[in-house]
């Protein structure tokens, strides 16, 4: 079995005194920059960094508010968490990467490309949307309603949404651990609140012909989340993006197809 490269953590501070924290992996020439959604989390990207490592310096970190990173003072939207990507950047000594956003995060990558697209070799946007829609809106309008009644419901629905259901039900340990994780306190559920409102304010129908970079728009077709229309809309919208939609996987497909999803990634990157 090949050797992992080590991983290694940092800090970044954001002009407003968010602490960010940080992991680096790999030391490949180029650097992928991971970006994850409305939970915030590097770990999300955990099994995915260990596997593309190999052959790519991998960045992740938590977003501001978010397991080890602190909130700071700055109001939580799409574009000053754009911004802490740059800060990331930054403390990293990286001046180009290639941006992977998966749903929240690939809002934050439309966002980075138009405020500092110079710093982008490549963009893939993975599981995201354009702009409003009444689905989002009814969707996540839902979802903030019943974090505030009742915050283990809400774990509960966002993972039964996230998954394919034979996948989850051969994987209900993953139930469990969001169960155990529901933000139960009112400043976990001010954090949830907050982003889901960033989100839900995000339109980058303005800039999206502008965004003059190579991108690809990566989904699966059962995503209950961010639909497949959706995800076509937005590679509609972008000059000359590619397009790939998996067959399954459901929204979270880098968790529950790992192997496709790093592939496609992997492809993608190399023939930049």
């Amino acid at each position: 079995m090949t050797e992992r490269p080590a991983e290694q953590s940092f800090l970044a501070t954001t002009p407003d005194g968010a602490v960010l924290q940080c992991w680096s992996q790999g030391e490949g020439p180029t650097t992928l920059l991971l970006v994850s959604g409305l939970g915030g989390t590097g770990g999300f990207w955990k099994g995915t960094s260990a596997t593309l490592s190999g052959q790519l310096r991998i960045l992740r970190f938590d977003q501001r508010g978010i397991g080890g990173s602190s909130r700071g003072a700055a109001p939580c939207t799409i574009e000053q968490l754009a911004r802490d990507c740059l800060t990331v950047l930054d403390a990293a000594k990286v001046e180009r990467c290639v941006f992977l956003g998966h749903s929240t995060g690939g809002c934050i990558g439309q966002a980075l490309a138009r405020i500092a697209q110079e710093r982008l070799s490549g963009m893939i946007l993975s599981a995201t949307w354009l702009k409003p829609s009444r689905y989002m809106s009814g969707l996540f309008g839902t979802r903030r309603d019943i974090l505030d009644i009742a915050p283990d419901a809400y774990a509960a629905t966002a993972t039964l949404l996230a998954y394919p259901p034979a996948w989850l039900e051969a994987n209900w340990q993953v139930y469990d651990a969001s169960i155990a994780n529901a933000p139960v306190t009112s400043k976990e559920r001010q954090v949830v609140r907050e982003r889901i409102d960033a989100l839900l304010s995000f339109d980058g129908s303005a800039h999206a012909a502008s965004l003059d970079l190579p991108i690809l728009v990566l989904g699966s077709r059962d995503d209950m989340i961010v639909p497949a229309f959706l995800q076509e809309q937005l590679a509609q919208a972008l000059p000359g993006a590619r397009t790939v939609l998996l067959d399954s996987g459901g929204h979270f497909f880098p968790i529950s197809r790992p192997d496709a999803f790093t592939a496609k990634v992997a492809e993608w990157v190399a023939g930049l």
